[in-house]
């Protein structure tokens, strides 16, 4: 209510003629000039130093203008004109302490909403901090297991696959023995070798992730890495009818990183978005310098994922995918915090999703 400016201006000047007024009418019976102080403090509160300054002078005059036609004789003609001054130097005094006041409260608004918010950030810094922790001890507790695990499966699997072998070709003479014909039995040691196959893919899934090399870090200009590497996976975006897209920063030159378990992460990242749109899509890939940051983001336009898809989407062993092994994304966290940053995910069910890898810059070069 009163907020614009035009109309702030005219109700303190009609209050000011107003005290005027009165204080021409009650002449010297009531002294009215305190009052005047309502209307300069409230425009000068409202719209600033200026505003105020410039009604103090108008009370002043007002002031000035009432005492004079009043007719009232002065010991002095000088003395009503020595009144408006002093009065004229309190309103102007009030003004300037008005708008420090003014200006200090604001400051310390600011100050608090500052540290607030920092306090939040950081806040919500620890608690990302904590659980990154708390899923990265237990990658490390799963990563543990599932190495035991797949390096125990893998001797035998290629055993099984060595006797699949064998049995396809005893089927083969004993087709030809019998003068039947082996397709039959050889479909069903294909199915055989097919599961076996997988169990395979799955066993070196779980071996790459739990034995993640350290990290052999050097200057790399991303940019030009991933402009090199996705060049080559044209003929796998024709055949998946995928148009790609990328935007690399320019301001992003070389940091220090590990080049080929970075593009393992980005791999692992595009290769999800191009199941995400079996019929054909967008993808995006893009680099980005925020701060003391870099950002390395690939989007999609896929089928996107629910609120309950999202919060597990890095949780070992879940997936979408029917045969997917759910370690794809894991792998792609582990990586970015080898690197001292994370990945963040956001997505909307039939528009797609977007995974942003944050890499800290400490160490650019």
């Amino acid at each position: 209510m009163f907020g614009s400016k035009p109309v702030v201006v005219f109700l303190a000047l009609a209050l000011i003629s107003a005290i005027g007024a009165f204080d021409y009418v009650s002449g010297k019976e009531i002294h009215l000039s305190a009052f005047y102080l309502v209307p300069i403090c409230w425009a000068s509160w409202r719209l600033g130093r200026k505003t105020g300054l410039t009604l103090a002078a108008i009370s002043a005059a007002v002031w000035l203008l009432a005492e004079i036609t009043t007719g009232y004789p002065y010991v002095h003609w000088e003395i009503p004109y020595w009144n408006a001054l002093m009065l004229l130097v309190l309103y102007l005094v009030m003004v300037y302490l008005l708008s420090a006041f003014q200006t200090a409260q604001y400051h310390l608004e600011d100050t608090v909403r500052q540290r607030t918010a920092a306090l939040m950030a950081e806040m919500a810094e620890r608690k990302r901090l904590e659980t990154a922790k708390l899923q990265a001890e237990r990658l490390a507790v799963v990563g543990t297991m599932a190495a035991e695990v797949a390096h125990e499966v893998r001797n035998p699997l290629g055993s099984v696959t060595l006797n699949l072998d064998l049995i396809r070709k005893e089927i083969s003479k004993l087709a030809e023995g019998k003068g039947h014909s082996p397709d039959e039995g050889c479909a069903l040691v294909e199915d055989v070798r097919e599961e076996v196959r997988r169990i395979q893919r799955v066993s070196e899934d779980y071996l790459r992730f739990a034995r993640l090399p350290r990290l052999q870090r050097r200057p790399v200009a991303l940019n030009e890495l991933l402009d090199q590497k996705l060049a080559f996976m044209n003929g796998e975006f024709d055949r998946a009818q995928v148009k790609m897209r990328t935007h690399f920063d320019p301001a992003l030159t070389t940091i220090n990183i590990d080049a080929e378990q970075l593009w393992q992460a980005t791999l692992n990242l595009i290769r999800n978005g191009l199941e995400a749109m079996p019929g054909g899509g967008e993808l995006t890939v893009g680099t980005w310098r925020e701060g003391k940051q870099a950002q390395l983001r690939v989007a999609d336009t896929g089928k996107g994922m629910t609120d309950d898809q999202l919060k597990q989407v890095f949780a070992p062993f879940f997936t979408t995918k029917p045969k997917g092994t759910g370690l794809g994304l894991a792998l792609v966290q582990q990586i970015a915090i080898e690197h001292g940053g994370h990945v963040e995910c956001e997505s909307t069910p039939g528009k797609g999703s977007t995974f942003t890898v944050f890499i800290p810059l400490g160490d650019e070069t």
